[in-house]
């Protein structure tokens, strides 16, 4: 989504309109998630995408002729049934639902396209929510907008105190890891609300196999990746060249060297259990919201006595993800990477770490379309 904000900010400052399509909303199947975006400049170029195919296209062109038009924002709904998505060799079975946001007059929405880029490079979150639906006699506007800022200050109004009010309140829901969400308010009004933070931050401490393995896959992953160890060999860019900042310092210390955030993800996996127990402290006492300990069941319990006796709560304690990952019998330091990489993606995006795999109800029922299409196609008097 960056990449579109940055092209939306080259088009402003250059004076040309444009239409920005957005998912708001999915049910069933679907190539995109909300939040996905396509920015259609006049010329009939675009950047970003809204998962390609038929639906894509529908929407680029409908989007290209909104801009000709002169027509207000609006929300439109695109059903991809099995026949249409086969077209495009698509699996998909669902509903989506997009505002189409024409932007002519590039000053009035410039404020809130520039403090969502100084957002993802690493200033204070900020949320956007757009208004999708109002009642109907309502003076209310498709498409208005209202900025919310971390310090609760806003720009922009959807011109109904409550309706803002409850805008703001989720907002800060969604600030700390950038997410977003459709709302559907008492009045019958509809908006949707996307927040945008750096992007999620890995801290790893203790420069371990784990933790090169951990380095590895997380910038695949689109994460920013810091590495603290005590340790000089263990914690430099030749060692980790991913890394965004490698840090030499006592693990008591060594997170006040960091910019670290809510959307920051702490991973504890150093040399020793004095040394975990000394980071595991000084973790939970920054604002990430995730922070995990690599180790056994025994060696948990023993830190956590001791961050008992140092003070913290039950309720602190109990946050601390250990043993980390998910349980998938990993043994070497890359499937070990794989089994936190995959609980610390799970945490973020509200996964739940099950699997995916069709019911057995559903399965039963395929094999039954399959021999009725079986039956149907069997020919007149064949024995």
């Amino acid at each position: 989504m960056e990449q579109v904000f940055r092209a939306a900010s080259d088009e402003m400052t250059a004076g040309n309109a444009m239409v920005v399509a957005t998912v708001v909303k999915t049910s069933g199947s679907t190539p995109q998630k909300p939040g996905a975006k396509l920015l259609v400049r006049a010329d009939g170029s675009g950047v970003g995408t809204l998962g390609g195919g038929c639906v894509e296209g529908d929407i680029w062109f409908a989007s290209s002729q909104l801009l000709k038009s002169g027509g207000p924002a609006e929300m439109r709904d695109y059903e991809l049934n099995e026949d249409l998505a086969a077209q495009d060799g698509l699996v998909c079975g669902g509903t989506m639902y997009f505002l189409l946001d024409p932007i002519r007059e590039p000053a009035e929405v410039s404020e809130f396209n520039d403090e969502v880029i100084a957002a993802y490079e690493g200033g204070a979150p900020v949320a956007v929510a757009s208004l999708m639906k109002v009642p109907e006699g309502s003076e209310l506007v498709v498409g208005t907008k209202l900025l919310i800022r971390e310090n609760g200050s806003t720009s922009g109004s959807f011109r109904d105190e409550r309706l803002d009010a409850n805008a703001i309140n989720e907002a800060h829901r969604l600030m700390a890891m950038g997410k977003n969400d459709y709302i559907v308010g008492e009045s019958g009004a509809e908006y949707f609300i996307e927040a945008y933070t750096t992007p999620p931050t890995l801290v790893l401490t203790g420069g371990g196999h784990v933790s090169k393995a951990l380095s590895n896959i997380a910038s695949t992953l689109g994460f920013r990746i810091f590495i603290i160890d005590d340790r000089e060999e263990f914690s430099n860019p030749e060692r980790f060249p991913e890394a965004e900042q490698t840090v030499v310092s006592d693990y008591g210390s060594a997170f006040e060297k960091l910019a670290i955030g809510t959307n920051s993800f702490i991973v504890i996996a150093t040399r020793g259990h004095r040394y975990d127990a000394s980071a595991t402290a000084a973790a939970m006492r920054t604002p990430a919201s995730y922070v995990g300990l690599l180790g056994s069941k025994r060696k948990t319990i023993l830190i956590y006595e001791e961050l008992f006796a140092s003070g913290f709560t039950m309720e602190e304690v109990q946050a601390v993800r250990s043993p980390i990952g998910l349980n998938i019998s990993a043994r070497t330091p890359e499937e070990i990477a794989l089994s936190i990489m995959s609980e610390i993606v799970g945490f973020r995006l509200g996964g739940d770490g099950g699997t995916l795999k069709l019911d057995q109800r559903l399965i039963d029922k395929a094999a039954e379309k399959a021999a009725s299409r079986s039956e149907s196609t069997e020919p007149v008097g064949a024995d």
